[in-house]
């Protein structure tokens, strides 16, 4: 490396140094303020605002432990226990300690009931107990505590480990109405006992949909009810809830029903740290776009206090989301995650309260939707939900490209091919026969400068000090000039592909079409492929060995030297070392991402090493040289922004300059 180079590596690391030092700065004062605002919320009991500033504040600062103790605290106040998730976690594994809301106890003598729940206290006590209804692509258990799903299991996918695939499961999941009755008593439906109307405890959906209602009745004709309405063959299942004769029961000041949502996510694929990119939330601005959590944050929080309207709210992974859907939208929303620890089988908890509209009339409907499926793009854009957000295609012309050209084409080819790998082999072969004009254009570019070569040496030679940098610079670009080449010639047609590597990046990894398909030694193309297990763990690398991976580094390498190999005495000093580093960085890099990517750059290297070759059959460096010279004989024709400088310095009287 050169002195310049030493410089700008060391400015980088103040620049990093310093933005580190004022972003928590602004995150300690940010802390501080909402601290400040939680406790005197705290103070003047308004729980369920300073619930929500210490939350905003834990967001800031996520390893303090003062604001999670004061949640606690509150939820203590409040009724609302902690206690730690059971038997989900296989015994070989380590146990992480969840804390969840639990049910009150089931042991509450009638007065204690009724001074605590009021009207709704014979809901408080009752025995845990399930229906089961399902069809052929899901699985799901309702409880009757809280009239809630369970769990949802997807029936056609499995785990890497080849165990069913559970999108949530067990006592953590919370999914209820907070309210108060007209009494002042604070109302949470996920802890109250529901009634199932059937004596069935298994529901088969086959030919018709098929509704299972579940209802806490409070008085005779009083009751809260919801309805589940599963349809044959279809991942959505509709969610009715029905309030009959709640007018004098609930506060007659309430104008909103808060719906409270929370999920432990757990890890689906074999690559956490790949699977980790793609985990976040979505959600759905009334008529208008989706917004969310960002794919690959590195927040061990992160949070959205939404103020207006929203039609849905995802909580999604890699490869399947948990979607909310509501006819009517929700008034505002609040959504948060918190990334599990790395010996954790759960990868983040999710936690969201949205706000539904109540009338206040005596008879109350709202209607709203699941969705518990895989983020099939084809498959979710038939809902016109806008719900095919959910599948991480990168933004701008680069998910253009993915939705409008690589989906539709790499769907075509399923159809008549049944590999996968054969599939990417063709799809490759289609992409750079598409892209080949720019190909060779870049590679007649490159035969010029090469030609030009002994002419730019000679001009090196001429101006060999440091302070004639300058006139050697015009000199050289006057030879472009005069031959009628740019310099920019060979990078331009390969800066226009460059949207459809980025596109095959973000496509292969969230394409669940790749999802546990094998091909070679890689038994699933949507997560890396390992010939050699270590006995360690490298820093970024990872504790395996893809072959893919190295296989295009090798490729890439190659390539590179071929189409470079000539470099003149005068290049950049440490250029040409710089050209070879970043092949094994995106080694580094790539060594835990999806073998269907890095076998897909693999073949791009090979394809383009090829069409190198059938290029050079067509480019005679003499013939280059040739028309070169001839055009040095012609008039240099000038440009139209050229010609009115010129035309105004002859007005002031200014001579152009002789050539």
């Amino acid at each position: 490396m050169d002195k310049n180079t030493i410089i700008g590596i060391l400015l980088i690391g103040v620049i990093f140094i310093g933005y580190s030092y004022y972003n928590t700065s602004k995150m300690d004062k940010a802390y501080d303020k909402e601290i400040s605002l939680a406790d005197s919320l705290y103070t003047v009991k308004d729980y369920d605002k300073a619930i929500l500033a210490y939350r905003k504040a834990a967001s800031f600062k996520p390893r303090e432990t003062y604001a999670r103790k004061q949640i606690d605290e509150i939820n203590r106040i409040m009724g609302v226990k902690q206690t730690i998730q059971p038997d989900s976690t296989p015994a070989s594994e380590p146990k992480a300690t969840i804390p969840v809301k639990s049910a009150p106890s089931q042991n509450l003598d009638s007065s204690a009931a009724i001074s605590q729940y009021g009207i709704f206290s014979s809901a408080v006590n009752g025995k845990a107990d399930f229906v089961t209804i399902e069809n052929d692509l899901v699985r799901l258990k309702i409880s009757n505590k809280g009239g809630r799903i369970y769990s949802a299991e997807l029936k056609q996918y499995h785990t890497y480990d080849t165990m069913p695939l559970i999108l949530f499961n067990g006592d953590s999941t919370v999914f209820g109405f907070q309210f108060f009755t007209g009494d002042n008593h604070p109302i949470r439906t996920n802890d109250l006992y529901f009634t199932p109307l059937t004596n069935q405890k298994h529901i088969i959906v086959k030919d018709q949909p098929v509704s299972l209602r579940m209802r806490l009745e409070v008085e005779k004709d009083k009751y809260i009810e919801y309805v589940y309405t599963l349809k044959p063959d279809n991942y959505m299942l509709d969610f009715d809830m029905n309030l009959e004769g709640m007018r004098n029961i609930l506060a007659q000041n309430l104008s909103a029903l808060d719906l409270s949502w929370e999920m432990y996510m757990p890890q689906q694929e074999r690559g956490r740290k790949n699977e980790d990119y793609y985990v976040g939330y979505k959600f759905k601005y009334y008529q208008d776009e989706v917004d969310g959590s960002r794919d690959r944050s590195t927040k061990e929080v992160e949070e959205d206090d939404i103020i207006t309207k929203i039609r849905w709210m995802a909580f999604k992974d890699q490869f399947f989301s948990s979607v909310l859907i509501m006819d009517d939208p929700a008034l505002n929303a609040w959504v948060r995650y918190e990334k599990m620890p790395e010996d954790s089988k759960y990868l983040r908890q999710f936690k969201a309260k949205l706000s539904l509209p109540y009338s206040g009339d005596e008879s109350s409907s709202y209607k709203m939707h699941f969705y518990f499926g895989p983020n099939n793009y084809k498959l979710l854009k038939k809902y016109d939900l806008g719900l095919e957000n959910l599948v991480s295609l990168g933004r701008n012309i680069i998910r253009w490209i993915n939705e409008y050209v690589i989906i539709n084409l790499f769907n075509w080819l399923g159809r008549y091919i049944g590999n996968y790998g054969l599939i990417i082999l063709v799809l490759t072969l289609i992409i750079k026969m598409v892209l080949f004009p720019l190909t060779f254009k870049s590679y007649i570019s490159q035969a010029k400068m090469k030609v030009l070569k002994p002419q730019v040496d000679q001009i090196n030679a001429k101006f060999p000090k440091k302070e004639d940098a300058m006139k050697k610079q015009q000199a050289t670009m006057a030879l472009y000039k005069r031959v009628g080449v740019s310099p920019m010639g060979g990078c331009l047609p390969m800066l226009l592909q460059m949207p459809i590597l980025f596109a095959m990046f973000r496509f292969f990894p969230t394409s669940i079409e790749l999802r546990q398909q094998s091909f070679l030694w890689a038994t699933d193309l949507s997560t890396y492929d390992s010939i050699l297990k270590l006995p360690f763990m490298i820093p970024m690398y990872g504790d395996h060995v893809s072959l893919f991976t190295l296989l295009m580094t090798v490729s890439t390498i190659l390539t590179m030297k071929i189409n470079s190999p000539s470099q003149s005495s005068g290049q950049i000093p440490g250029m040409q070392g710089m050209m070879y580093i970043m092949p094994v960085m995106f080694m580094v890099i790539l060594n835990n991402y999806s073998a269907g990517l890095t076998y897909y750059y693999f073949l791009a290297n090979l394809i383009t090493f090829g069409q190198n070759m059938i290029a050079k059959q067509f480019i005679n460096d003499e013939e280059i040289l040739k028309k070169l010279e001839a055009s040095k004989k012609k008039p240099v024709k000038k440009s139209k922004w050229q010609q009115r400088l010129e035309d105004a310095a002859k007005a002031r009287g200014v001579k152009p300059p002789k050539r």
